[in-house]
């Protein structure tokens, strides 16, 4: 009896797969099987791309001559510590009895490299159908819904092609510029950071975070603080006293003055205090008052690189422990998948939403959510966001944002605090886009001294809307609160209106360096590279690429760290370059600079963009890459 064979990615989810099937399965040396069934799994990757020396055991040695290293034919072998779960999973695909074949594994590039290696290496049964399935969370009926649209594998070999083609790219740029630079300048750098012996480390994507990392570290340590004084006017009468802050405009005797450090600052206290002596005894008239309503939308949803960014914040977790809370989410049927970089949701998932709601409403035993829950009903909030921003077809590549399923409460319990924390977060920021906007009013006042103008604003808050979930009132700033009392006083005051000058002071004011990047905010930055560049036209062409792929960029941050050319502070996740960094940092910008440069990375991984969306051929792709290769080893040796 004809049998269908499903590899799931590890064995947890092909449990998953087992239970959804509903198959009376016995469990077997590494797989499932049933009647009709057969589940099995890889263990993450089961094959690698073989070193250099598998094609000649003369490049185990690093020589010049052996560069650059192109093969024609690549040749790929099991990797030693999961040989007897790929021996399982080849025997299956080869078995007779197997009519279909369905690839279950994780639903993006990556998952799809990692099974498709395998079929490159086992050669199934060539009578057997090869399925996809592709899911975006592992709840039942989103795994039988999987099984039941899945497609011909075919049709994602562009998808496929890129993954290969990104394997390919970082293998051989890896190789030939480690070693390159390696023989250059090793024993040069192994003296000037006191080792014995130090091999260059270069990759696409981590020597360009390496250089994000070391010049914001210089800019900031570089930085001189400049100080400079500010001018405070506090006007109106004892009951309804307010401040005021002058700025230069073309009618102020100021304006164009060598004396100012910008626009609203002196250079010197003395020529402050000089002009806030021209200035006494004048008339202040209120010459503009703005009242406006402002109104402020929920914030977009998770994708993975924003939800890495608020745990840091947080919990002061690293991207790599964040994702791994949401990928057992995830597996526990909590969330939906989590490597997506798309912050809405499709139009099918925006139809069925309130099954999500549902969900959540009557399973998740959770008082404060359930109070969210519980105005939503009572004040009747709209759950069709159809025609809202946070739906959007066309911003959705792989999968969209991640959200809560509303199921797999059945696992909660048992997780660990923080993971619940972490949940709890995606379940906030979900049910916010069901909830009223933030309302606020809003004044600017400007007062005119003899033509130099001062300006005050106050706002405040008069509907509180979504910020009752994000923003609970006790995680307001004080300033909120100052600004609120302004505003009463600016509120009674009228255009025209002549008003008392109290007191003319100054404000001491400094310039301040860049912050650091943390190690969620180096996410976010590496996912916004693309603003880093300053040709306008590549920068709109490159835009949403990025450096690194939402499923990359934690273990990118997670390599640096553990090969030492960055530290990461565990309490403040606050990241600094270390010496042997810098100096990588300065070998490669003396050497190949535009490794350190977000255009060159980011293109590439355009370039992979435009593979899987069959835009340009693989072919194209591989000879661009093998001639910026060729051309930089010869740049490099020459300049020896």
């Amino acid at each position: 009896m004809p049998k269908k064979l499903l590899i799931t990615e590890k064995p947890s989810v092909a449990m998953e797969f087992a239970k959804a099937l509903k198959q009376q399965t016995t469990r077997k040396n590494g797989y499932l099987e049933s009647n009709d069934w057969i589940i099995t799994w890889c263990v993450g990757h089961l094959i690698t791309m073989s070193y250099p020396e598998a094609y000649d055991e003369k490049l185990k040695f690093w020589r010049l001559d052996t560069l650059p290293f192109l093969p024609k034919e690549y040749k790929y072998e099991v990797i030693p510590t999961v040989k007897n779960q790929f021996d399982v999973v080849q025997g299956l695909l080869k078995r007779e009895d197997v009519d279909e074949i369905y690839n279950a594994g994780d639903s993006g590039r990556e998952g799809e490299y990692i099974q498709r290696l395998v079929f490159m290496m086992a050669k199934p049964n060539p009578n057997a159908k090869m399925k996809r399935v592709w899911i975006d969370s592992q709840t039942e009926e989103e795994i039988l819904r999987g099984i039941k649209e899945a497609k011909d594998l075919s049709e994602y070999d562009s998808l496929s092609d890129s993954a290969y083609l990104r394997a390919k790219e970082d293998y051989l740029i890896g190789i030939n510029f480690s070693r390159l630079l390696s023989i250059i300048y090793g024993r040069r750098l192994a003296k000037e950071v006191n080792e014995d012996k130090v091999s260059i480390s270069v990759g696409r994507v981590m020597t360009c975070v390496l250089g994000m990392v070391v010049m914001r570290e210089r800019e900031i340590r570089n930085f001189i603080k400049t100080k400079y004084y500010k001018l405070i006017g506090e006007f109106g009468d004892e009951s309804s006293k307010f401040n005021a802050e002058w700025k230069v405009n073309e009618n102020s005797i100021m304006y164009n003055s060598p004396k100012l450090y910008n626009e609203s600052g002196f250079k010197r206290l003395e020529d402050l205090k000089e002009f806030i002596n021209y200035l006494k005894n004048k008339e202040a008239i209120i010459t503009e008052v703005k009242k406006q309503k402002q109104k402020e939308n929920p914030p977009l949803l998770f994708n993975l690189a924003e939800i890495q960014n608020e745990c840091t914040k947080r919990f002061k977790i690293k991207p790599d422990e964040t994702l791994e809370i949401i990928q057992n989410l995830y597996e526990k049927k909590l969330v939906t998948y989590p490597r997506t970089d798309a912050r809405v949701l499709s139009t099918a998932v925006a139809k069925e939403i309130t099954k999500n709601l549902n969900g959540i409403a009557k399973k998740f035993k959770d008082e404060e959510i359930q109070g969210f829950i519980s105005k939503m009903i009572e004040e009747k909030y709209s759950t069709n966001l159809v025609k809202t921003k946070y739906v959007n077809d066309s911003k959705i590549t792989d999968h969209y944002a991640i959200i809560p399923t509303g199921q797999g409460y059945e696992n909660y319990e048992a997780l660990p605090e923080l993971q619940k924390n972490v949940y709890k977060l995606i379940v906030k920021r979900f049910i916010a886009i069901f909830y009223p906007p933030a309302e606020f009013n809003k004044i600017n006042v400007t007062v005119n001294v003899e033509n130099e103008t001062f300006y005050a604003s106050g706002k405040v808050c008069t509907k509180r809307g979504y910020l009752d979930i994000l923003k609970p009132i006790n995680d307001e700033s004080d300033n909120a609160e100052n600004e609120s009392s302004n505003l009463d006083v600016l509120n009674t005051l009228k255009k025209g209106q002549s008003i008392n000058i109290n007191n003319f002071e100054s404000k001491d004011a400094e310039t301040s360096p860049p912050n650091r990047y943390n190690s969620g905010s180096m996410i976010l930055a590496m996912e916004n590279a693309g603003k880093l560049i300053e040709e306008e036209e590549l920068r709109e062409q490159i835009k949403g690429a990025g450096i690194g792929t939402s499923a990359t960029r934690a273990e990118i941050i997670k390599k640096l760290e553990r090969i030492k050319y960055i530290d990461i502070n565990n309490k403040t996740q606050i990241i600094t370059p270390t010496q042997k960094g810098e100096k990588i940092f300065d070998i490669v910008n003396l050497s190949m600079p535009d490794m350190l440069n977000p255009k060159l990375t980011a293109s590439w991984e355009k370039g992979l963009d435009m593979v899987a969306k069959k835009e340009i051929k693989p072919d194209i792709f591989m000879n661009k890459l093998e001639n910026y290769i060729h051309t930089k080893i010869d740049k490099l040796v020459v300049k020896m």
